[in-house]
């Protein structure tokens, strides 16, 4: 059924962009629409962020892309229809040219992005359903043993959930600013304590012309935080914060260099009934 009405919806925008000249339909369009929130780390991203506190990392592996681009009665109407895939990996060790990796969190969905463009600047929104799973490998057991470090079983963690964000980007003389709020609900969790609601927001800010150009490209310095409650299994707020550069435009592909400060529940799922503080230094690649 819902395949269907997809079908539907699909035919019916591309029957009403060919015969109206203010509507527009596009098959994989360039760039992306709806950009990875920095502060936010259940988004699609490739880099790494480096603990130096016990030398650990997170390794972040995954790609978002538009398949299907609109804009209906005018250009400031944008729609697109994406998918993404993504994982994040906790490193214990990087010895002997080797990655030991502990868990892995595994993403993968679509989303539906709408945003209205205003003259400087634009009210942003995306919905989302995703599946999580979470999960202990190799670099986690002992072999000599017998058994898993710490006592510490794996255990069968899962999200399925739907997510909405909205917010609003505009474009002062200096850079960019973006605030943002998002509620979801998760049709499935495993275990049965997780709480299905969830909400965050959160801030981003960048500056154009501290710095000037490197490699003759345009560098941005900006700062990001954003304030989460997942229910893991209670609603405690959870904190993170980063500042950096990037060398590239703001809105378009680039290299990110970052300090990262984070306070909460375990970022890897398989132990989110454990809490953590962590400074980090990262690099991360906006593939836009």
């Amino acid at each position: 059924m819902i395949y269907r009405i997809f079908v539907v919806i699909f035919f019916a925008v591309t029957i009403s962009a060919q015969t109206d000249n203010s509507n527009k339909f596009e098959i994989l369009p360039d760039g992306l629409h709806f950009l990875p929130l920095k502060a936010h780390f259940q988004e699609a991203r490739i880099g790494v962020l480096y603990y130096p506190d016990n030398g650990n990392l997170k390794v972040d592996v995954g790609n978002n892309i538009d398949l299907v681009y609109f804009s209906l009665f005018c250009e400031r109407h944008r729609f697109t229809l994406g998918i993404e895939f993504m994982a994040y990996a906790w490193s214990s060790s990087f010895q002997g040219n080797r990655l030991q990796i502990d868990a892995v969190d595994g993403f993968f969905g679509g989303n539906l992005s709408y945003s209205y463009n205003y003259d400087n600047s634009r009210f942003i929104s995306r919905f989302r359903f995703i599946h999580n799973s979470a999960h202990l490998v190799d670099g986690r057991y002992d072999k000599d043993r017998d058994e898993w470090i710490e006592g510490y079983d794996p255990i069968p963690y899962t999200r399925d959930f739907a997510e909405l964000t909205i917010g609003h980007q505009f474009y002062p003389s200096f850079g960019s600013v973006r605030f943002y709020g998002a509620v979801s609900y998760s049709t499935l969790v495993r275990p049965s304590e997780l709480q299905r609601a969830g909400a965050f927001t959160g801030l981003e800010v960048s500056f154009k012309d501290i710095v000037g150009k490197i490699f003759k490209k345009d560098s941005n310095i900006f700062f990001a935080m954003q304030f989460s409650a997942f229910g893991n299994p209670n609603h405690t707020m959870d904190l993170h914060l980063m500042s950096g550069i990037k060398i590239g435009e703001w809105d378009s592909k680039g290299a990110v260099f970052y300090l990262s400060y984070y306070k909460g529940h375990h970022v890897f799922s398989e132990f989110y009934t454990r809490f953590q503080e962590k400074f980090g230094i990262g690099f991360l690649v906006d593939f836009i």
